[in-house]
């Protein structure tokens, strides 16, 4: 069997999303009319020990509109809906479902580039200037389809990911309800090289300040970056790229400043192990780093 192509006009939907990003759009397609007969996300998860379990924002957020929510996907299959609606899901749809019925994806970038699970984050790190959002046909490879739809977004030399990531969700939300009243009768193949955005790790926020302070920037805009200080792990929220006063080693300690690779950084907020996020100069007047003392 083939997959099943998307009709041009769609009469009614199924949306399967799962996180808080996947919530505006959700929100927007009750709100413009268009009707979704059931709503697919992924499990309730328990949060602490003992403590119960808690819905997706999601779900959620459907209960709250009155929609009806399944956990299984197999249930998008009998509620005569002839069009799904994928937005960050957080599973692969299995090709027996696609067989039935045909899915549209909403992707935060402009594809092939950043396909997976991490397109926002990885067009920050990487320091893209920019970025965007693809409507497109959820197919049997990852991140695969053809698209329908796309719009780019810039994104700002200072962006945090929690900024880019709220334009993108404006820009995707307008985009996919604009999609789905002009029709999806018209698509065309991804053209380019793909690149993978493969999800972080801890590793990919750990600030090694042999690299340039450029890169490392991007790292704490990331949001939960990391180095050590006298042994004890020390996250940085916010800095800021500076000239240092005097050259600086990768590491090396000048009040608030800290010396990279190439250029300097200077703290903002940071967050000792085991406390609470603070000041960098609040911070340094606590800890009173020696002459020379090194981050890392």
């Amino acid at each position: 069997m083939t997959l099943a192509r998307p009709p041009a006009h769609p009469t009614s939907l199924v949306f399967l999303g799962t996180p808080e990003i996947a919530v505006p759009p959700l929100r927007a397609l009750h709100d413009a009319g268009f009707p979704v007969e059931l709503v697919v996300t992924g499990e309730d998860k328990r949060r602490g020990r003992g403590s119960e379990r808690t819905p997706s924002p999601v779900k959620a957020a459907a209960v709250e509109l009155g929609l009806p929510v399944s956990h299984d996907l197999q249930d998008a299959l009998g509620v005569g809906a002839d069009l799904g609606v994928v937005v960050a899901y957080g599973r692969l749809i299995p090709t027996s479902v696609l067989e039935q019925l045909p899915m549209i994806n909403v992707h935060f970038s402009l594809l092939p580039r950043w396909r997976g699970a991490a397109p926002v984050e990885r067009a920050l790190l990487t320091g893209d200037a920019v970025t965007g959002v693809c409507i497109m046909d959820v197919a049997e490879g990852l991140d695969m389809g053809d698209i329908h739809a796309d719009v780019e977004v810039s994104i700002d030399p200072t962006a945090t990911v929690d900024g880019l990531r709220a334009s993108l969700i404006a820009a995707g939300t307008t985009l996919l309800l604009d999609t789905l009243r002009a029709g999806l009768d018209y698509a065309v193949p991804q053209v380019g090289e793909p690149v993978y955005a493969y999800k972080l790790t801890t590793d990919d926020r750990r600030l090694d300040w042999s690299r340039p302070a450029v890169e490392l920037d991007r790292v704490v805009r990331l949001g939960g970056a990391h180095t050590t200080f006298r042994g004890k792990r020390l996250k940085l929220w916010e800095a800021s790229l500076v000239d240092a006063d005097r050259p600086l080693v990768p590491g090396q300690l000048d009040g608030i400043v800290v010396g990279t690779g190439d250029g300097s950084l200077q703290l903002g907020v940071v967050q000792p192990e085991g406390k609470a996020r603070v000041d960098a100069e609040a911070w340094r007047n606590g800890a009173q780093p020696a002459t020379d003392e090194r981050l890392g």
